[in-house]
């Protein structure tokens, strides 16, 4: 017959001392767990399908509902192993300790409990969605994600820069792409002595050639500038789809049709005022001395 083995004093003392201790945490991880569990396996999944059903061309709420889920869900979880092991009479009778919590709460994430409502009137603005591209003081690029605290945003060189709420709700934001259309300028600068009307028909023809260009409205050009050294024209086109476009490769295309036509047509592009360049001879001419000077002497 085998001996029972029992455990050692120390650790029978140790268990009896925090009995209650352990019996109170694992009733606190099973009201934690099941609420958790259920709330990201079901629920979450759940009533995210539910709001991208209704909004279908807003992913930006999509996501955001995702990130508000679960944290309420984290919330509810804790409350309910809270109450589970048994200290939810402690939440209803002291009045006074959650109220210094709260306030203890509130003064230190201010600017945590800031981002979240900035991130909840973001997600609200019908013209602020993920895809957009938008500009804002400290830059610009693609919205990705509407986080808890942060707007993800990638930029033109493919880095992503995690941006406070606050900082978007505080200043004012462009949407350059929002629309339908986009208007895209290009100016060119040319010598004085050379014909500004040809030139500006000349804008005008090539930028009707070009196929990523609307023909409705119709390109035009104009002078807007007489410079000290050369005369200032722009070309105006619109483009449709621009969230659908290369906007820089259509920019690209119309200057290397412009500098390839000027040059067919002898039409001088004048280089910026920085770079004028200065030509001619300088002749030294040595003085021979002063006779009278040497006389003198």
């Amino acid at each position: 017959m085998l001996g029972q083995v029992s455990p050692p004093e120390w650790a029978t003392d140790v268990f009896s001392a925090y009995d209650q201790v352990f019996s109170e945490l694992f009733w606190f991880l099973v009201g934690f767990g099941v609420v958790y569990l259920v709330g990201q396996a079901f629920l979450v999944p759940f009533l995210t399908r539910v709001v991208r059903a209704r909004n279908r061309n807003n992913p930006t709420i999509e996501t955001a509902a995702k990130t508000y889920l679960r944290v309420l869900f984290i919330g509810f979880a804790t409350l309910s192993g809270i109450i589970t092991a048994g200290y939810g009479r402690v939440l209803s009778d002291s009045a006074v300790i959650i109220a210094a919590l709260t306030f203890a709460l509130g003064i230190a994430g201010q600017q945590v409990f800031g981002s979240l409502i900035s991130g909840m009137f973001l997600v609200a603005d019908p013209d602020f969605n993920v895809g957009d591209w938008i500009e804002w003081p400290g830059g610009s690029g693609t919205v990705e994600e509407v986080d808890f605290r942060v707007t993800r945003i990638r930029t033109p060189n493919n880095e992503t820069v995690s941006v406070p709420n606050t900082e978007l709700t505080t200043n004012a934001i462009t949407r350059p792409y929002g629309r339908n259309t986009y208007r895209i300028t290009e100016q060119a600068s040319v010598a004085y002595y050379e014909d500004a009307e040809r030139a500006l028909l000349e804008l005008r023809q090539i930028a009707a050639t070009l196929d990523p260009i609307l023909g409705d409205p119709a390109p035009n050009a104009r002078l807007v500038e007489l410079g000290d050294n050369a005369i200032t024209i722009q070309a105006e086109f619109w483009v449709d789809d621009p969230r659908d476009k290369d906007l820089m490769t259509i920019r690209s295309d119309f200057r290397r049709a412009v500098k390839r036509r000027f040059d067919e047509e002898g039409i001088t592009l004048a280089p910026p005022p920085s770079a004028q360049l200065l030509s001619g001879e300088v002749t030294v001419t040595e003085r021979p001395p002063d006779s009278s000077a040497s006389s003198g002497e």
